[in-house]
Order: C-alpha cells, then sequence, then structure tokens
C-alpha cells in the first residue's frame, strides 16, 4: 500500500517481463543442461528446430529474464526493512540516549542478575525478536537469493542469541548491541532502494556512508 506506489513514483515500472513462447525442446534445455548455451550447442538446436541461431538465443534471454525477480518486488521487500531498521533504530537510541548504560558500559553489569526490566526496553526486545522471526519465516515467500542458507542461519542465530540474553536479563548490553547493528542496516537498505531507483550517485554516496559507518560500528565500537 505504501511502497508499491513510493516505487512507482521514482519510475520504477509494474510490468511483468517478456515471457518467452512455449518450446518444449528449448524449455527441456534451459532447464536440464544450461541456461547459457554455447555457439556450438545454439547451432545444434538451430538445425534440429529449422530456426535461425539468433532467434534461439533471444528465447534463451526472454526465459532468463522470466525467472528474475521484478525490481517493483526487490524495492517493496527492501523498503520494508528499510522503514523497520530506521525507525527501531530511532527509538532504539531515543531509548538508550536516557539509559545510564549508554554512557557507561559497566552499569551493564550492576546489581546483574536483578535489573528491572523497564517497559520500554521490554518492548524494544519484543519488536527486535518479532521482527527477526518474520525475517526468518519470510525467507520461504520473498524473492529467492543466493545467500538464502547463510541468512537463515544468520536469522536463526540472532534470534537464539536475543531470546538468550533476555531469558537471563542480559538486556541492557543486548540493548547496546542490537542498536550498534541497526545503525548501519537501514544505510544498506537505502543505498539498495537508490540503485533499484537508478538513483547511481545517490546509491554510491549512501554505500559509502555505510561503509564506514559499519566499519566504525562493528570493527571499532563493538569489539570495544
Amino acid at each position: 500500500f505504501i511502497a508499491k506506489p513510493c516505487a512507482l513514483h521514482v519510475g520504477i515500472k509494474d510490468s511483468d517481463p517478456y515471457e518467452a513462447p512455449p518450446n518444449d525442446i528449448l524449455e527441456k534445455v534451459f532447464v536440464s543442461i544450461t541456461k547459457y548455451p554455447d555457439q556450438k550447442r545454439l547451432e545444434g538446436l538451430s538445425k534440429q528446430l529449422d530456426c535461425d541461431v539468433r532467434k534461439i538465443q533471444c528465447w534463451f534471454r526472454h526465459r532468463r529474464n522470466q525467472d528474475k525477480p521484478p525490481t517493483l518486488t526487490k524495492f517493496c521487500e527492501s523498503m520494508w526493512r528499510f522503514t523497520f531498521y530506521l525507525c527501531i533504530f530511532c527509538y532504539g537510541i531515543r531509548f538508550l540516549w536516557l539509559s545510564p548504560w549508554f554512557w557507561d558500559t559497566r552499569q551493564c553489569w550492576y546489581n546483574y542478575p536483578f535489573q528491572p526490566l523497564s517497559e520500554e526496553l521490554y518492548y524494544y526486545y519484543i519488536m527486535e525478536l518479532a521482527f527477526y522471526w518474520s525475517l526468518m519465516f519470510s525467507q520461504f515467500t520473498d524473492i529467492k537469493r543466493k545467500d538464502f542458507l547463510i541468512m537463515f542461519v544468520h536469522h536463526l542465530a540472532t534470534v537464539g542469541l536475543i531470546t538468550f540474553s533476555y531469558i537471563n536479563n542480559m538486556v541492557r548490553i543486548g540493548t547496546l548491541v542490537l542498536c550498534l547493528h541497526d545503525s548501519s542496516d537501514f544505510l544498506l537498505e537505502a543505498a539498495k532502494l537508490a540503485n533499484y531507483a537508478k538513483y547511481q550517485r545517490l546509491c554510491d554516496t549512501l554505500f559509502v556512508i555505510f561503509s564506514t559507518v559499519f566499519m566504525v560500528t562493528r570493527l571499532g565500537i563493538y569489539p570495544f
């Protein structure tokens, strides 16, 4: 309801790719043998089908494009993640700014494990946990990516760590870790949105900012 109109506004077209005309022989080659036939195979198919090599090349190109996810779908998925990461980061930084352990990490362990669980902290944890549960399951319905298994394990590990820290009341240090990670995630999704919209200069700028924030937070602040 929101992401799609935004995508259309920045010039992303709502159209399906051109479908290759049905051909059982070419489809069998495409599915079972190769999606990128070499010249020798193209010539063999040309003789078998009594068809021009150029037309067969076009068929394979259209067939490959047919399996590619539409840019509109990728834009909508990234916009959802961008919106959550940005909102949860703003919520987290606003909450932590008033928390003593944000300025003095020794406060994370003061009187542990008998530390009160405030309402703001509870909702922060629950929203993060619910989001990563949703990411883990939505992978099966979202666009299939090459790093599917890696991201599935990543989301599973994240859910496990959030749950473990909550059960053991390590929520103070946990909020710092969550906020630290969220600080760069929304920048990456913003760069993806700019790339899908073909705003290359904006995409490059956002990616440089993302890389800088990522290195500072993950390689500098986090180990400290």
